[in-house]
């Protein structure tokens, strides 16, 4: 007896580079796992996706290979995102077979039309009828509620693994944006590389992560007495002279000056961005403020640092880190605006 198809059950996927968050309708987010996938090298067999793949990383034998299949904004790996992507979807559905759903996408801003057409084929065989592909930081402005259909423009920085998306948006389009490589992959070579440089310490990318979303900062805190509040964390790596086990206290302002460069590339982009923006719409901005999501987004004191160079309110999204894909969710409410959004599309190159 062939397996009964159940009732469709609408979509929406935030497909990041570092992870892969999945919204169903009435349900909200139902999975949320990494963008990573492990492959046996010998029979070709999937071995994990998602947590128990990027728990294998740095650490699997040679006849397993591990990989994220997209990388800095673009996909890198065609067969591999999309083996990915069938695993994490049937997960989310948890092993039920639907048909006759719809389904949007948010995807980074470098991905190409033929990288689309890719995912949404993938998509159409696990049983969609209609797909809709969303570029990131227009699916992060819907899913933090700012009023992308008003004649009043609202702005947007979307800083999720691989890059950096800023969007400057009214009535439904997008006006003005930038999309810059420098996001939370950078922020974790950046740790690594500083790390090493000052404590002669190798650290892994698990490591530059803890330290990063730990005590990582933009800039640091003052006490009443003007004086910089000082956190620290253990890191532990291998020495780079001796070659053994090494052990040092990491700070919050080593952190600071580690991601300094990638803060000041991410900041000029969201001036030139304003640059380039119609007179009025900027003038929208300059009341109205800037929105940041993404999980680059809550990284400490960003938005007082961005506010303080630029001169615009900052406010962090509430839902920051799920924005893109509750926004790519309850997209599919309006199924005409939603097309409109997708046919709604203009670039400035940064």
């Amino acid at each position: 007896m062939g397996l009964k198809l159940l009732k469709s059950k609408d979509m929406g996927i935030d497909l990041g580079t570092a992870n892969t968050l999945i919204f169903i309708k009435d349900e909200g987010i139902v999975l949320n796992e990494p963008s990573v996938i492990a492959e046996n090298n010998i029979s070709g067999e999937i071995i994990a996706v998602g947590h128990q793949a990027k728990a294998m990383l740095g650490k699997a034998p040679n006849n397993i290979t591990v990989v994220k299949p997209l990388q800095d904004g673009v996909i890198s790996d065609f067969d591999k995102t999309g083996e990915m992507l069938r695993v994490l979807i049937s997960r989310a559905c948890e092993g039920k077979k639907f048909a006759n759903f719809k389904v949007a996408i948010g995807v980074p801003s470098g991905v190409t039309e033929v990288e689309k057409r890719a995912v949404e084929e993938t998509v159409r065989e696990m049983g969609a009828e209609e797909v809709f592909i969303l570029e990131e930081p227009f699916a992060a402005a819907i899913g933090a509620g700012l009023p992308i259909d008003s004649d009043e423009g609202c702005m947007i920085v979307d800083i999720g693994g691989g890059t950096t998306d800023i969007a400057v948006i009214a009535l439904g389009g997008i006006v003005a944006s930038t999309s810059i490589r420098y996001a939370g992959d950078k922020f974790n070579e950046a740790v690594i590389s500083y790390v090493r440089r000052t404590y002669n310490l190798l650290i892994g990318d698990k490591t530059a992560e803890q330290l990063k979303s730990e005590i990582g900062c933009a800039a640091l805190d003052l006490d009443e007495n003007g004086n910089e509040i000082i956190k620290t964390m253990q890191a532990r790596g291998r020495d780079v002279l001796s070659g053994l086990p090494k052990v040092v206290e990491i700070s919050n302002k080593d952190l600071m000056l580690a991601l300094s460069e990638s803060v000041d590339v991410i900041v000029d982009g969201v001036r030139a961005t304003i640059e380039k923006t119609p007179p009025e719409i900027a003038a929208d901005i300059a009341i109205n403020g800037l929105v940041l999501a993404g999980g680059g987004g809550l990284l400490y004191n960003l938005d007082k640092l961005i506010c303080e160079r630029t001169g615009i309110k900052v406010s962090t999204a509430a839902n920051a880190f799920e924005a893109v894909a509750e926004g790519t969710g309850t997209s599919l409410d309006d199924l005409n605006k939603l097309k409109h959004y997708v046919m709604s599309k203009k670039r400035i190159e940064y």
